[in-house]
């Protein structure tokens, strides 16, 4: 099977989260996604990451682990060298759509811009991703994830410590620019069906984190005066159980709240959910509550009640939790040295015509024989 993007060429300068993660989803849905990997780039990362000394086969391996590498090609090239502009000029004429994650104006400077790219292919897709957008007083400045939810406002809502805010843990803001990418390029090729034309789809990753405060916006009338940071509603809850392990609870409804009391022994409790004034105490009765039982015991007294909770997973117990093995999201397959490399599956699943996998990540430039014989000499 070939994927619903079959046919679809994808030119991806991207470096970072965003735009690799936004180029996987394109790959492993049929797109066929070639990685133009600058070497400056490449040894700046290994420098990031501590690997700038790893062996060829440390080097294979370690992009065979990567995730977001899967399903790609890749050429190895300097973008702005003029030896390289045959190829990307050929490139750029076959390609549907092209994902870059440089700061404002560095690929006009290395004449890859969109207008200059329009005016060889004007059916281009052209997306850019970047911190704060291309347009705007902040959109020069440099940063990741954290700074994206800074500005967005986003961080200051993380974290149970009212005295200070923390980091998610996760790329939150990475990962929505990526969707939002995706997003935007599938509504562009819609668009192109009836113009014809391509256009620059521009995708900052502040506006992708500012939808996170939407809904603590749409419950507060004065964004100047919502309730500090931790104060969390009474059913719902991280709870520590006898044995160190955490339990998840979310019973916001009634009647989850209801069979959640009744399952603790504090059917007293039900009448306060919305208490402001008892949360403190009862969110402290509950804590010590969770603290009588194994989170082993509780979950089969809670799954027993129907009620909702889960036991908050390490990553490692998530790959092997069936119900992710069962929808694909932890396969693992086998490298070209026969090690296994843990993989996750795609998220977006399609009766008809569903995810594929084709490869592993390629190392940079183990593809650059292929595709110069066919953009060059023709096929």
């Amino acid at each position: 099977m070939s994927g619903p993007l079959a046919g679809l060429f994808v030119l991806d300068f991207s470096k970072f989260l965003p735009g690799p993660y936004c180029t996987w989803m394109l790959a492993d849905l049929g797109a066929e996604v070639v990685r133009v990997e600058h070497p400056r780039e490449l040894a700046k990362q290994a420098q990031v990451f501590g690997v700038q000394n790893l062996s060829p086969a440390e080097q294979a391996l370690r992009r065979a682990r990567d995730i977001f590498a899967r399903n790609k090609k890749s050429l190895l090239l300097d973008p702005g060298d003029a030896a390289s502009r045959p190829l990307l000029e050929a490139l750029m004429k076959s390609a549907d759509v092209l994902v870059e994650d440089y700061r404002p104006d560095v690929m006009e400077k290395m004449g890859l811009g969109y207008e200059a790219m329009a005016a060889i292919n004007p059916r281009l897709i052209y997306c850019s991703i970047s911190l704060c957008g291309q347009s705007g007083p902040y959109r020069n400045k440099p940063g990741h994830d954290p700074i994206a939810l800074s500005v967005a406002g986003a961080l200051s809502r993380f974290g149970e410590d009212p005295d200070r805010p923390s980091f998610p843990g996760v790329p939150v803001a990475d990962l929505l620019s990526g969707s939002n990418a995706v997003i935007g390029i599938l509504a562009s090729l819609q668009a192109r069906h009836a113009s014809g034309r391509g256009q620059h789809i521009d995708i900052a990753m502040s506006d992708a984190a500012m939808p996170l405060i939407a809904s603590t916006l749409s419950r507060n009338a004065d964004p100047a005066r919502l309730p500090p940071r931790g104060t969390r509603r009474v059913d719902c809850g991280l709870w520590r159980c006898a044995d160190g392990r955490w339990i998840c609870t979310t019973d916001m409804e009634p009647r989850y709240w209801t069979m959640f009391c009744d399952v603790i022994g504090r059917p007293d409790f039900k009448p306060h959910q919305l208490d402001a004034g008892r949360r403190e105490e009862i969110i402290a009765e509950l804590e010590g509550i969770f603290a009588t039982r194994t989170s082993s015991e509780w979950m089969t007294m809670l799954e027993a009640a129907g009620t909702q909770a889960m036991l908050v997973y390490e990553p490692a117990e998530a790959l092997k939790d069936p119900h992710n093995i069962a929808r694909g999201m932890a396969p693992v397959h086998v490298a070209a040295g026969g090690e296994p490399v843990q993989q996750i599956g795609c998220p977006i699943k399609l009766s008809e015509t569903p995810a594929v996998f084709r490869h592993l990540g390629h190392t940079p430039g183990a593809d650059d024989a292929e595709l110069r014989a066919r953009f060059l000499q023709g096929p």
